[in-house]
């Protein structure tokens, strides 16, 4: 998901390993495992934010958004702007109760992630 997402806007760049990892100062070796889903995505926001600047994404815009949910959902964590909606909160025991014995693909969690932000 998160390697998925950097490596498809790295290319679109024209962006080698080696010279993105350059420039977001990490190892080329490590940096691949975290583009094939092995390591976990960084979790400082000043990483991440290094990452968008990067690959050209405008911090704030949708993409950038897109970002910050893949690296959080990557880490097992849920994003922290749905974490702060309370509304979203209170739903979150029943839909984890729900989806416990339904076991959904990480894609269509994203799908509901992306729904119910437009939806609030």
């Amino acid at each position: 998901m998160f390697g998925e997402f950097v490596r498809d806007r790295r290319l679109a760049r024209n962006l080698t390993l080696r010279d993105f990892c350059r420039r977001i100062g990490e190892d080329p070796s490590n940096w691949s495992k975290v583009e094939r889903g092995i390591l976990p995505p960084p979790q400082s926001i000043e990483k991440l934010n290094l990452l968008a600047k990067v690959l050209g994404i405008r911090k704030g815009g949708k993409e950038y958004m897109s970002l910050l949910d893949e690296a959080a959902i990557s880490r097992g964590k849920i994003p922290g702007d749905l974490m702060s909606d309370k509304a979203v909160v209170s739903l979150l025991p029943a839909f984890l109760r729900t989806v416990g014995s339904v076991k959904p693909t990480k894609e269509e969690i994203m799908k509901l992630v992306k729904r119910l932000k437009e939806e609030g």
